[in-house]
Order: structure tokens, then C-alpha cells, then sequence
């Protein structure tokens, strides 16, 4: 019997796992290939293969199905993805702390209320560890006034709706998800006729799809409670004055999505990351930072 096999399970020591290895998986599981992985990584899929074989081994798992054309997650890759995300992260982390060039300055950062508490908690607060020398300044506002402080050189960087009434096509889309229809879980109000609606300002994306989608399906309406804030309309919604279009994933009990049959569909809504040009270093990372952060969701 070896000597490694008498030891306390508590005295054994559990392999670590390989960030270079960690990186070729998160890329297969991304791109949905061995082959597209390794031209990603400048690696030959044999290599790439090898390299999952081994982590596989050590862990003892099957991380991915493999089809004809496809791979896909198991149960156990799905599980590992969330894991390697984050020793990636925490492992750039560590190295900009120690080996990138000191990054100083001020960034001027615009959002609309429907992204801060998928911004502030996590990017914002990583960021901070890793650049202690930048200086973040948020504003929270409507798009097209945020564009507006952009176009002004009072911001650096915002996160704005995409495709707001006369707004072109500006920056990079970086998130997108159905618009739903939403109310309170034992609400009436979506019964009534005509049909109440809480609604922001002129200028909101989000108003205007839900106007459009009214009118096009011919249902009555009035706007009973209006207000540029997702918290003043999730109020209306849980008073059950109203029901709204809101982006699915900002649907939580005691709201709840609505299936009536008699409102027709919104399609989807995005969000774009729009820079200003010729901002400077501490302005590219945020941006790199957020849009890594909406791509892992």
C-alpha cells in the first residue's frame, strides 16, 4: 500500500487545477467546439482534446457530450464552467494587482436604472480591487440623456438601451433578453379594460415597443402611472395598478410573467455599451470589464 493511501483523507493532498487548462475549457464550452477552441487558442485540437482528457481524469468526470458537429456541457461540466469562470477571474485579478502597469485616472460612467444592480455589485466592486487607483464616477439616468452628457465629454462610458426613439445604432450590444409582459402573480389588472399600463418618460425604448405592440394589436389602453424608474414600476405593478413590458430576467415574485393570450408579443431588448472617442486606458478596461460581465451573464 502506497504511502499517499494511508494518510487521513484530511492530510491528502487534492490536485490543483491547470488556469491555462481552465481557459481551453471555458473556450470549448463557449464556442461549442474542439476545433473552433483551438483556433481561438492557436493550439492544434489534438492538443486541446488532450489537455480536457486530462482534467477529466483528474476530476473524475465526463465534462462534455460530443455530437457530430457540436459538444455541449454535462450536468458536471455545466457545474465547473460557473467554477473556472471564477478562478480565471480571480487569477487576472491577482496578476494585474502585481505585473500590469499602474493604471490611474478618472472614468465617467453613465447607466439607466435597469443594469445597476447587474453592474454595481460586481463589476464596480471587482474593478476597484484590481485598479485602487481609478476613480469611478456613476450616473444614473434616462439613455438619451446619458448619450447626451457622452456626446458632452462629461461621460466616458455608458450602458444605454438600444434603439431608443430616434436614437442610431451607437456602440457595442452587449446584452439582450425578451421583453415580457409582467404583473403581479394574483393581480387583476391585466383583466381590465381599458388596460392600465405603467410606463417611463418619452424617450424610453421600452415605452415605445410597448406602445408600438398596443396599437398594432388594437388593444385599448392608458398609461395609469408613469415613472423612469424600474423601482417606481415594479410599485405600480405590485399595487396591481398596472401591468408592464420588463426585461424577463427582472421578473420576480410576487410579479410574475404574464401568458394572457390577448397581449400580443414585444420582442427583445437590448443594451449597448457606447465609449466616447479617445478615452483612455482606465476607460478601455471598465469597458472590457462590463462587456465580459454581461457575456457571462
Amino acid at each position: 500500500m502506497s504511502q499517499l493511501s494511508t494518510l487521513p483523507p484530511s492530510r491528502v493532498a487534492l490536485p490543483l487545477l491547470d488556469s491555462e487548462v481552465l481557459r481551453t475549457f471555458v473556450t470549448i464550452a463557449e464556442s461549442g467546439s474542439f476545433t473552433r477552441a483551438a483556433q481561438q487558442l492557436c493550439r492544434t485540437p489534438s492538443a486541446v482534446s488532450m489537455q480536457i482528457k486530462r482534467l477529466e481524469e483528474t476530476l473524475g468526470q465526463t465534462l462534455f457530450v460530443r455530437e457530430a458537429r457540436h459538444v455541449r456541457l454535462t450536468t458536471e461540466g455545466e457545474v465547473l464552467l460557473g467554477y473556472s469562470r471564477r478562478l480565471l477571474k480571480l487569477n487576472a485579478e491577482a496578476v494585474t494587482q502585481f505585473l500590469a502597469p499602474t493604471i490611474e485616472g478618472r472614468v465617467g460612467l453613465g447607466l439607466t436604472d435597469d443594469v445597476v444592480g447587474r453592474i454595481l455589485p460586481t463589476v464596480l466592486a471587482q474593478f476597484a480591487r484590481s485598479h485602487p487607483a481609478v476613480q469611478v464616477d456613476v450616473e444614473v439616468g434616462r439613455s438619451k440623456d446619458l448619450l447626451v452628457r457622452l456626446d458632452e465629454g462629461e461621460l466616458d462610458l455608458a450602458l444605454v438601451m438600444a434603439g431608443g426613439p430616434g436614437q442610431a445604432g451607437r456602440g457595442e450590444i452587449v446584452h439582450s433578453e425578451p421583453l415580457v409582459w409582467a404583473g403581479r402573480e394574483d393581480g387583476v389588472a391585466v383583466q381590465r379594460s381599458p388596460l392600465p399600463v405603467t410606463l417611463a418618460q418619452q424617450g424610453c425604448a421600452w415605452r415605445r415597443i410597448t406602445l408600438d405592440a398596443l396599437d398594432q394589436a388594437g388593444i385599448a389602453y392608458r398609461i395609469a402611472y408613469s415613472c423612469d424608474h424600474c423601482a417606481g414600476q415594479e410599485a405600480a405593478m405590485l399595487a396591481d395598478l398596472a401591468v408592464t413590458a420588463f426585461p424577463k430576467s427582472l421578473v420576480r415574485s410576487p410579479l410574475k410573467r404574464l401568458h394572457n393570450e390577448s397581449l400580443p408579443p414585444l420582442g427583445d431588448y437590448q443594451v449597448a455599451l457606447v465609449k466616447r472617442p479617445g478615452v483612455g486606458s482606465a476607460s478601455e478596461v471598465l469597458a472590457e470589464r462590463v462587456a465580459e460581465a454581461f457575456r457571462e451573464g
